[in-house]
């Protein structure tokens, strides 16, 4: 900013215009500033896509062809550090279970990315759990068996994490990512004094959007994987029974629901039972 003096009038006039034009550029450049920070949100805000079955307009800055290869290298990286059971009655049992969902997806128009669908089954006695990459890549741990019981729990869980894949949710929660990275970042620069609340702000930002998001994913999750399994012939009255018994193997305790990132076993329930009218019509025509 050039140095003003005044020695007449003449000169203060001057100088006057010299701040007044400095003024001006400033306002421009953190126009300019702000709208190229702003570039990444509006293009994040055009990709809408229409999650299937609930109908939920959700934000997936990727295309769909992305999500097989990213799936396909996070599987290989992921499974390099697992012990993975290559046959024996539960590898029957959840290619069994998974022939069947895939074929329900397909009947329902669900895999319109043609997906290419995988599971591996992983030797993990103490957890209960299974996942869905982006594309279709999936594992379902032994330590859910004894919970699921038979296969129409297993579809139960099974259904869910197909229903992740479908309705993109791996893609989504990248895209969540990079918008609350674009909020701050046009915090920040906007108010620069801003940054040193940056942290707060992350931890705001968890507890009020992030993590009832992942709830709503998780819950959405649940209403696909009902379709799911109804079409493939299983009786989705089964996943009331199976969030029941994993109810009774958390001791009915756990994590409160708005801290965590999924509902808890009661509104889970409460949500299958509201959806039984839909679905069993589906199951009983199967």
């Amino acid at each position: 900013m050039p140095i003003h003096h005044a020695p007449n009038a003449r000169s203060a006039a001057s100088a006057s215009d010299d701040r007044v034009y400095s003024d001006d550029e400033r306002r421009l450049r953190r126009a300019s500033r702000r709208a190229r920070l702003l570039l990444p949100i509006a293009a994040l805000v055009a990709a809408c896509v229409t999650v299937p079955i609930t109908g939920r307009s959700a934000f997936v800055p990727f295309p769909v062809e992305d999500d097989k290869p990213l799936g396909a290298e996070a599987y290989d990286e992921i499974l390099a550090g697992e012990k993975v059971v290559t046959s024996g009655p539960a590898v029957q049992q959840v290619n069994r279970v998974m022939d069947r969902l895939v074929e329900a997806a397909d009947r329902l128009g669900l895999d319109e990315a043609d997906f290419e669908w995988e599971v591996r089954v992983l030797d993990a006695p103490d957890v209960p759990n299974a996942w869905a990459l982006p594309g279709g890549k999936m594992a379902v741990y032994t330590g859910i068996l004894p919970i699921t019981q038979d296969d129409a729990g297993l579809a139960v869980v099974m259904g869910h994490e197909l229903a992740h894949a479908i309705a993109r949710h791996g893609a989504e929660r990248m895209g969540q990512q990079m918008l609350q990275q674009g909020i701050l970042e046009i915090g920040t620069a906007v108010r620069p004094d801003w940054a040193e609340y940056a942290e707060l702000g992350l931890i705001g930002f968890d507890l009020l959007w992030s993590r009832p998001w992942g709830r709503n994913q998780e819950s959405e999750a649940d209403h696909i994987g009902l379709f799911l399994m109804a079409e493939a012939g299983y009786d989705p009255r089964e996943a009331i029974e199976f969030w029941q018994r994993m109810n009774q193997m958390a001791g009915g305790g756990g994590t409160p629901e708005w801290l965590s990132t999924h509902p808890s076993h009661g509104t889970r329930i409460a949500d299958i039972e509201a959806l039984l009218p839909e679905v069993l019509p589906i199951y009983e025509g199967s």
